[in-house]
């Protein structure tokens, strides 16, 4: 960071203590104009968070000072934003709706995208037109999506959001990720094995949790169709290693590449989303693309103080590093985005949760909040209440799409007032001097009643960001992810990190392979594991002996 940008924000964010929004609002009767942004007919609204009139123009200049328009730059060009591996992050390239070359390393990407792209919508259109058949010749009636996080939570959220019984063509798409044997085991007990195909997503083929799931899910072919049936018919898969997706068993034919410049969380966009484009049909995958193309388009080129992405990330990273919140709560009003919130913490947390800069310097500071959600309205009857009345802060985004995709009475009215009543609220929230006479009418006195008021006061003066999207149709929901892939890479370069590395997820992996092999082979584990891990899988051996189970 600049020492005159440090300071800058550091002192305003001094003169900002103590103010509260009510009083943020009483000095500036254009407050909402001047922190609301629109982008078409969207229009995110800041002025419900902790900032003065001088805040965003102070972020915008500090991110300008450390370069984020060069890295904005960088990302679409194809540079290896990703230090630390060396790599591109390409998926951009993947929506992008022209053929203009994207050379990386002397290659111009785009022509192999364009190939898979053609063999993904080759084989979603034989699979929904039923011309893709089994061992058994009978035509596949159902896509089982396995994989583990982004090559399940992108696909799964746009299929949840998206996908209805009629947009599927009566092929049903189930997704399995956990390792779990009942997350297979209720998947397969409602499918037939002579019609179901499924599509085994991981980059390097050899994801633990995504290869057991595969054999075992073969193995339920090979009893289902019998052990000399084909069940290579009955398996896609998407990698990078065709090796071993043909070592298990996978024809060339229907391996799709996923190249190692896509990061997982970044995957629904390639060949991962496969089961997007069989839900939804070619031409629904498509407005998807072409929805995130054209946010992207406004990121790469709008102004950083009019760019949604970017002041979306000023006030994440504002929030997060400055204000110190540690929580970040994402509220979708639309029952669609049910997992949307899901998939954020991967992307957000996955991206930034990080602990060192780029150059491997410790990070000076909080990097990312904690994100979680749920739905409004059932969020309303259950963490809203900590919202309202807890001990601390926790900025809220709500997501409100305006029109429904299925009108249904006056539900969608309800749901939106409901929203905007809630952003309401935690600003004004409910003052002792209006509950006092409400609880004096109905007999309370005394201590009874300070007690009574005392309950019932909400504090308010809590922040929140409330973003109104048209409606949810598949092009603004690639607009909206794209939207917060953007947002989460501005914070990364507002926080000095790489948001594209995931060394911390493999940590565990790593520690997980000994204990595997004393679980399942009896190898004694490695003389430097801690007594309570030692511990524990001794107990974990004992329940599981035999005449136990």
């Amino acid at each position: 960071m600049a020492p005159s940008a440090s300071s800058d924000l550091t002192d305003h964010r001094r003169a900002l203590a103590g103010v509260s929004l009510a009083g943020l609002f009483a000095r500036d009767p254009r407050r909402f104009e001047r922190l609301s942004v629109r982008w078409g007919e969207w229009l995110v609204d800041l002025s419900r968070e902790r900032l003065g009139a001088e805040t965003l123009p102070l972020l915008a200049a500090r991110a300008r000072s450390i370069g984020l328009e060069g890295w904005i730059a960088a990302l679409f060009a194809g540079e290896k934003v990703n230090l630390s591996e060396r790599r591109p992050a390409l998926h951009t390239a993947l929506r992008q709706q022209d053929d203009t070359p994207l050379v990386v390393d002397g290659r111009d990407v785009v022509p192999a995208i364009r190939a898979a792209q053609a063999r993904m919508k080759a084989l979603a259109q034989s699979v929904r037109a039923g011309s893709r058949r089994g061992a058994t010749d009978r035509p596949i009636r159902a896509v089982v999506n396995i994989g583990i996080g982004g090559s399940d939570l992108g696909p799964r959220l746009v299929c949840d959001a998206l996908g209805s019984s009629a947009d599927a063509a009566g092929v049903d798409v189930a997704f399995v990720s956990n390792v779990d044997p009942e997350h297979l085991a209720r998947t397969l007990v409602r499918l037939d094995p002579a019609s179901t195909l499924f599509v085994a997503t991981s980059k390097t083929f050899t994801t633990q949790e995504t290869l057991a799931n595969a054999a075992s899910a073969r193995a339920w072919l090979a009893k289902g169709l019998g052990s000399a049936a084909d069940t290579a018919r009955h398996f896609v898969a998407v990698t990078g290693n065709a090796a071993a997706a043909r070592a298990f068993g996978v024809a060339d034919d229907d391996i799709l590449p996923l190249w190692d410049w896509v990061g997982g969380r970044y995957s629904l966009w390639s060949p991962a989303g496969i089961a997007i484009a069989v839900r939804l049909g070619w031409e629904g995958f498509a407005e998807l693309l072409s929805g995130a193309a054209a946010m992207d388009a406004h990121f790469r080129s709008a102004p950083l103080e009019q760019n949604l992405p970017a002041v979306l990330g000023f006030v994440g990273w504002w929030n997060a590093r400055l204000l110190g919140h540690p929580d970040r709560v994402v509220v979708p009003y639309a029952q669609a985005l049910e997992l949307l919130p899901a998939f954020l913490q991967q992307l957000v947390l996955e991206s930034n949760g990080k602990r060192v800069a780029r150059d491997g310097a410790p990070v000076a500071g909080a990097t990312t909040s904690a994100l979680w959600g749920a739905p409004g309205t059932n969020g309303q009857h259950a963490f809203f209440q900590w919202l309202h009345q807890g001990t601390r802060e926790a900025p809220v985004e709500f997501i409100v799409p305006v029109r429904a995709a299925h009108p249904l009475g006056q539900q969608q009215s309800l749901l939106v007032a409901n929203a905007l009543a809630q952003a309401q609220a935690l600003l004004e929230g409910r003052t002792e001097e209006t509950i006092r006479p409400e609880l004096a009418q109905h007999g309370l006195a005394g201590a009874e009643l300070d007690a009574g008021v005392a309950a019932r006061v909400c504090p308010g003066n809590r922040a929140s960001t409330t973003m109104l999207i048209p409606e949810l149709d598949a092009r603004r929901l690639g607009e909206l992810i794209a939207l917060y892939e953007h947002r989460t890479f501005v914070e990364a370069i507002l926080h000095g990190i790489n948001p594209f590395d995931q060394f911390g997820v493999e940590l565990g992996k790593t520690l997980a392979a000994p204990i595997v092999k004393a679980l399942i082979d009896g190898v004694p584990l490695p003389a430097a594991t801690d007594a309570a891990t030692r511990a524990l899988v001794a107990h974990v051996q004992a329940l599981s002996a035999p005449g136990k189970q």
